[in-house]
């Protein structure tokens, strides 16, 4: 997630620092919705799946040379190497590959120019805000210390200014009150694990149900968002207490 490789630039934090930091509360925040999915949808879940027929691969180097990639990308990312550089040189490669396996494949419409106005235009937002005294009247309340309820607190501050904006924006704006690893860690923990309410709240969300909107998967907002608002709490809550748990 960004905001992960904004807090350990942030925190000059090796990947391994990184994940030694927040194990606990990424481990809570996999386990908790999976526990709380089963629970609404276990009859769905009940029964046999058979093997689904096997479609063979119409173009095996892309195939192979796009999982290259990908197999590479992967370690690459938590090597140490500022991620934007491997980022970048695997995406001009797959878009090489594509432009000379597949061109029709590639569309100017497959660009997300919709999620990325808006969240672009949140940026220049906090931006502006922060010009104008923001982070001071963050600071008012947004607590102090290292203790659960000020974890708690800031992490609730997070989730909430998440669904108000996007977690992107709001992780930047609280940022600064976030003025220790603990605190910077549970900041993330609403930001990433809040923003399950409103459709705006994260990127991945928007560009997830543009995706499924393209595959006439029906999800609808209301839904979501009256989910959402029994799974953010609950995820939040318990992954705060395993990030103090892990710190004792």
């Amino acid at each position: 997630n960004l905001t992960n490789l904004l807090a350990q630039d942030r925190l000059s934090l090796s990947p391994d620092g990184f994940a030694g930091l927040v194990w606990a509360p990424a481990l809570v925040g996999i386990l908790v919705p999976i526990g709380l999915l089963w629970l609404a949808f276990r009859k769905d879940l009940s029964g046999r799946y058979g093997p689904q027929p096997v479609h063979k691969a119409r173009d095996r180097v892309l195939l192979y040379s796009a999982s290259g990639v990908m197999a590479l990308l992967l370690p690459a990312l938590v090597s140490g190497v500022p991620v934007q550089y491997p980022a970048m040189a695997a995406a001009a490669v797959l878009l090489g590959l594509f432009l000379w396996r597949r061109r029709s494949a590639l569309r100017w419409s497959m660009v997300p120019w919709r999620p990325l106005m808006l969240t672009s235009g949140l940026f220049m937002v906090v931006e502006a805000l922060h010009a104008n005294g923001l982070t001071r009247f963050l600071s008012g309340i947004a607590g102090s210390g290292e203790g659960l309820p000020a974890l708690l607190q800031l992490a609730g501050l997070g989730a909430g200014a998440a669904n108000a904006v996007n977690n992107l924006p709001a992780y930047l704006a609280l940022e600064p009150v976030g003025d220790s690893p603990v605190r910077l860690a549970a900041l993330l923990i609403g930001v990433n694990l809040g923003p399950l309410v409103t459709p705006w709240a994260s990127l991945a969300t928007l560009l997830w149900h543009d995706r499924l909107v393209r595959m006439n998967v029906l999800i609808t907002w209301k839904g979501y968002a009256l989910f959402g608002l029994i799974v953010a709490p609950v995820t939040v809550l318990a992954a705060v207490l395993a990030l103090a748990a892990a710190q004792q």
